[in-house]
């Protein structure tokens, strides 16, 4: 009984394989062994063996899958999946060596067909180079075979899984689209450009609340649901402090913020103290501390060797106090990483109208601080009082991508913005390296 289901489903999937590319494949002698199990990776093999060899792929009303799987492993070399052009044959020889229904080859097949679905599941959810990860929450976990097959198993629709899965995030499918649609094109000339995207548009989620910060077009947009309901303007890092790209969550608000100096801008306010004294520091607001914590202590400012901090023998903690002038503005949103970014409200609010916005230290100021808030708050947001550094819990941690989109999807188009920080380049290389290593 087995058998003769397995035959059958066999046949109807490979019915839609009549492509001149699966007829080379069925004919060449080389067949059998492309869809040998020796490729097949161990826990592929145990998935198979720990449920007695259950259909995936050879179910009945599951033609279209296997076929579509070859599809998707050709074209993802485009994605920077180096291996999917070999994976793809691979799976095309399976598909031809089950087509008389032999049921040692179907079963092989299985496998074969399995495990090209989960290496190309795996690099879809593998981290994003160069990304800082802040928070385990936002962390990507590389699925195993059981987390990829057994809900394969499970779909009604394989197919539609399958394409559920590949679609990563809206704004993953339209510049993958849009990069298959160029690659097509005599030139291709932006195709690298594209890849090197769909790298950094991977780690954003498909669905559910969460803030997207561009820093190569120095925007930031609010998304919930998978689609973006609101946007505003960032200022972010100048080339020299260039905004790094981090996977975070903001779980609250500092309202009425102080200001921690960075140590060179510190050693610039020491040359004006050399001159002014203390004068200079209560003129700009700022304060010597013993720490960036929230019970710091205020030290004398006549206690610290000025001369030793303006030629950086020496070091200092000066803080800003909340007010009118302060670098902060009125709030700022704090999300856990390494480099110390965070999005804050700033007094400069002639920076929005410039068409270059690249001019901070590193962090992202906020056209609009307050709507900004709100939104995260879910309510109007206001400072419960008159107090410094009051922060106050969100009802919900939200996710916080920073990333660097040179290719964005826009109405139906692809808009491409300059590589201010050249990390196209920087990741077309690395890419290039990686394909010349797989074809070796």
């Amino acid at each position: 009984m087995q058998r003769n289901f397995l035959k059958t489903a066999a046949f109807a999937t490979l019915s839609l394989l009549a492509t001149p590319a699966a007829a080379a494949t069925q004919a060449a002698p080389g067949a059998v062994a492309v869809q040998s199990t020796a490729s097949v990776r161990p826990d592929v093999t145990q998935f198979y063996q720990v449920r007695k060899n259950p259909p995936v792929w050879f179910r009945a009303g599951q033609a279209d899958a296997g076929p579509l799987l070859v599809q998707m492993l050709r074209d993802s070399s485009i994605e920077g999946f180096a291996r999917g052009p070999q994976l793809a044959g691979e799976v095309e020889g399976a598909l031809a060596s089950a087509q008389g229904g032999n049921a040692a080859a179907v079963q092989a097949a299985e496998r074969v067909l399995s495990n090209a679905w989960l290496q190309y599941v795996q690099f879809l959810r593998s981290p994003t180079p160069g990304m800082i990860y802040g928070e385990k929450w936002v962390t990507p976990i590389v699925p195993n075979a059981s987390q990829v097959l057994v809900p394969a198993m499970a779909a009604p629709s394989l197919s539609a899984h399958m394409k559920s899965v590949a679609a990563v995030n809206p704004i993953y499918s339209s510049l993958r689209d849009a990069a298959l649609a160029q690659a097509k094109l005599p030139n291709g000339g932006t195709a690298a450009k594209y890849a090197a995207n769909l790298e950094r548009a991977r780690s954003i989620p498909g669905k559910g609340k969460y803030v997207v910060v561009d820093a190569a077009t120095a925007r930031l947009w609010m998304y919930e649901d998978g689609r973006p309901v609101d946007s505003m303007k960032v200022v972010v890092g100048m080339l020299d402090f260039a905004t790094p790209m981090i996977a975070s969550a903001i779980w609250y608000t500092t309202f009425n913020p102080y200001w921690h100096v960075p140590d060179h801008l510190a050693r610039r306010a020491a040359a004006k103290v050399i001159k002014e004294g203390q004068p200079y520091l209560k003129r700009v607001g700022y304060e010597v501390v013993d720490s960036w914590s929230d019970n710091a202590k205020v030290l004398p400012w006549d206690s610290v060797d000025w001369k030793a901090v303006a030629n950086g023998t020496a070091s200092v903690k000066l803080r800003q106090l909340p007010g009118g002038a302060n670098s902060m503005g009125r709030m700022k949103f704090n999300f856990a990483n390494s480099e110390g970014i965070y999005l804050h409200d700033t007094p400069q609010k002639e920076y929005f109208k410039r068409s270059n916005r690249h001019l901070s230290n590193g962090c992202i100021r906020l056209e609009d601080a307050k709507r900004f808030a709100d939104w995260l708050f879910g309510r109007p947001a206001a400072a419960p009082t008159a107090a410094a550094e009051q922060h106050v819990q969100l009802p919900q941690g939200i996710p916080v991508f920073v990333t660097y989109l040179t290719a964005q999807p826009q109405l139906g188009e692809v808009a491409l913005a300059s590589d201010v920080y050249g990390r196209d380049a920087r990741a077309s290389a690395r890419t290039a390296g990686v394909q010349a290593g797989a074809g070796n």
